[in-house]
């Protein structure tokens, strides 16, 4: 897999730990939105809470992307969904634990008006990895 970081002072640089873009090759990992529920009980996790929320989500994208030979450094691109942006602070701060701002990828991130189960966040990623 190859993954080159692409920077520009033609565009706006970076507020936190993501990329203007990244280039990649190899087989692409299309992960699907991930809210806060536990894989064993099926129960939402810090109700209320967007930190506790985002390590859930953070867990579960961890385990997808283990099951697909990845990790977290292999992701390109990712997507945040929040239910509220003045949550944004609290679930980038623990999102950071995950991507340093150096090699971080790319990334949008949304307000929206309901996700599902009424939970806080959902996060979606696609990563490349060696074919």
């Amino acid at each position: 897999m190859t993954r080159k970081i692409i920077r520009t002072d033609a565009a706006p640089a970076p507020v936190g730990p993501y990329n203007q873009a990244i280039a990649a090759s190899g087989q692409m990992i299309f992960v699907a939105g991930q809210i806060p529920l536990d894989p064993q009980s099926g129960e939402i996790i810090g109700t209320g809470d967007v930190t506790a929320q985002t390590k859930q989500v953070m867990a579960n994208l961890e385990a997808i992307l283990a099951a697909a030979g990845a990790k977290f450094q292999d992701v390109v691109k990712t997507t945040v969904f929040l239910k509220d942006m003045n949550d944004f602070a609290a679930m980038n701060a623990v999102y950071a634990q995950h991507f340093d701002e150096t090699n971080a990828p790319a990334r949008a991130c949304v307000q929206v008006s309901r996700l599902p189960k009424d939970v806080l966040v959902e996060i979606e990623c696609i990563a490349a990895i060696a074919a």
